[in-house]
């Protein structure tokens, strides 16, 4: 599967300078890039099969630390549909209306510790593109929130915004995929990821409701 992340690596691989347009985007091939530039990246590919459960999904997704998880027939091969964090949040939105709310859904995203508090990458509006895409593969993250000089919040710079640097026109539509927590003064003070809600609707509860049952 090649992905963003794949394509800010080569980006960051071609660029020189300014001044130098990258024509070899425009000569390469997918599997000329797989071959020769992505091989110290190459990971095996992560899927389930169609009959693995919501949770065992979520669990591939946070623990590979990705964002797409291709859900295979064994027999075929065949990919049969593609499972993201917002598909799988918005079934447990569907669903959980039906269900009894746990206590910490009325808490806070703060006293709940969702989210990155403490060493949050960011850029300013005059930030160089090449150094957010080195940012972007050095911190592994998805999205940089943009910050003026009086540390207020901007704007959002994410992966997605980078396959523009490529086309003439947008190709990809802008979605929400986290949040930015600001004070009063929209100082930054936090980002809330889908892969942190996913943790604490599914992952964290299933910990410590196994926890309990040992501790019996």
């Amino acid at each position: 599967m090649l992905t963003i992340t794949d394509f800010i690596n080569i980006l960051t691989r071609y660029y020189k300078s300014p001044m130098v347009q990258i024509y070899e985007l425009e000569e390469h091939k997918i599997e000329t890039w797989r071959e020769l530039y992505l091989q110290e990246t190459f990971k095996p590919l992560v899927h389930i099969p169609p009959d693995a459960s919501i949770f065992e999904a979520v669990h591939s997704l946070i623990k590979n630390k990705i964002h797409r998880l291709p859900v295979i027939d064994p027999i075929s091969g065949n990919a049969l549909y593609i499972l993201t964090h917002k598909r799988i949040l918005k079934f447990l939105q569907l669903f959980m209306c039906e269900m009894p709310k746990p206590a910490f859904m009325k808490q806070t995203l703060g006293e709940l510790g969702i989210g990155t508090y403490h060493e949050i990458a960011f850029i300013h509006p005059d930030t160089p593109i090449i150094k957010a895409l080195n940012i972007f593969v050095e911190r592994r993250v998805s999205a940089l929130p943009v910050v003026d000089d009086s540390g207020k919040v901007v704007d959002i710079y994410s992966k997605f915004d980078v396959i523009n640097l490529a086309a003439e026109k947008t190709i990809v539509k802008a979605e929400v995929h986290r949040l930015v927590v600001v004070d009063e003064r929209s100082s930054i003070e936090g980002i809330v990821s889908l892969s942190d809600i996913l943790q604490a609707l599914v992952l964290s509860p299933a910990a410590a409701c196994k926890e309990e049952n040992l501790t019996e």
